[in-house]
């Protein structure tokens, strides 16, 4: 089964090598030389180069020399992990089995964007590791293999990304020989059980005190690295925060974004309910206690 493999991500480079692994057919690769938008960009092409095979470097996907030059290599089944563009009705039906994608949820639920930062910043308790036949809408074709991800508290963007990645290397194990022998499963979602999550963006990183601190909490954990970071707005700069501990047992009559504390570089502050340590964070000079922010 010849496969063409997509993607430019960390978890792409990993997918792949998992792919490579088990022995599978990748008769091409394609990925980007760099990333504007994708703060785990990786280089794919060299996984390939490594291993002898053909890689295609390009930024439209759907392009007619792209799409050339995979049917060029006859793939019976593309993999695109880890691509930040719709692929279109043309490439969609070149392999005769399809195009298998990826998204971190429990379709149908929580289509769209940004699937693991919006699941930390809302708090979410379980999402999910999700391999599905691609269709021209978003995220909504037929589920190929799924698991559940349970989130604790402790999780953030680092540990729920390797999360990610060790549930997808068994996903593949599992349904890899399952396309190899035609024993698939194509399971129907249910449209009417699906929501859209929408692209974020810089605001929605923005830290407002008034905020409880669960919400401050849920937010910094969901941008921490790779990502770039939750930030506080300051009059000279954006200061970006990478690690937050929520406080419960502090005065109620306190004002949100009033310093608390500061000690050995760790900045306590109140917010709409409780209070927050900021302990890894971008602030140079430290504020004062009394200051707000």
């Amino acid at each position: 089964m010849r496969i063409v493999f997509i993607g430019c991500v960390e978890f792409s480079r990993r997918a792949l090598t998992t792919c490579l692994d088990v022995g599978s057919d990748i008769a091409g690769v394609i990925t980007r030389k760099k990333s504007e938008y994708n703060s785990d960009f990786a280089d794919v092409g060299s996984v390939a180069e490594t291993m002898g095979i053909d890689c295609l470097y390009t930024d439209g996907i759907n392009d007619l020399q792209t799409c050339e030059w995979i049917r060029g290599h006859r793939p019976e089944v593309i993999f695109c992990f880890g691509w930040s563009q719709l692929i279109g009705k043309e490439l969609l039906d070149m392999p005769r089995l399809g195009i298998v994608g990826y998204h971190l949820v429990m379709l149908p639920a929580n289509r769209g964007r940004h699937p693991l930062i919006w699941a930390l910043a809302l708090g979410l308790e379980t999402t999910g590791s999700t391999f599905f036949f691609m269709d021209e809408g978003a995220d909504s074709g037929d589920i190929l293999n799924q698991r559940e991800l349970p989130i604790a508290y402790e999780d953030n963007a680092t540990s729920l990304y390797e999360k990610m990645c060790t549930t997808a290397d068994n996903q593949i194990r599992e349904f890899l020989p399952q396309l190899y022998s035609g024993k698939y499963m194509r399971v129907p979602q249910d449209h009417k059980r699906a929501n859209l999550w929408r692209k974020r963006g810089k605001v929605d990183g923005r830290i407002d005190f008034r905020m409880s601190s669960r919400s401050v909490y849920n937010l910094v954990r969901a941008l921490t690295r790779p990502y770039p970071g939750a930030h506080v707005e300051t009059a000279k700069m954006d200061v970006p925060v990478w690690q937050a501990q929520e406080i419960s047992d502090v005065q109620p009559n306190m004002e949100p974004g009033k310093v608390l504390d500061v000690r050995n570089g760790n900045i306590t502050v109140k917010c709409g309910e409780g209070a927050v340590i900021l302990l890894e964070h971008g602030f140079d000079p430290l504020p004062r206690e009394g200051d707000y922010l």
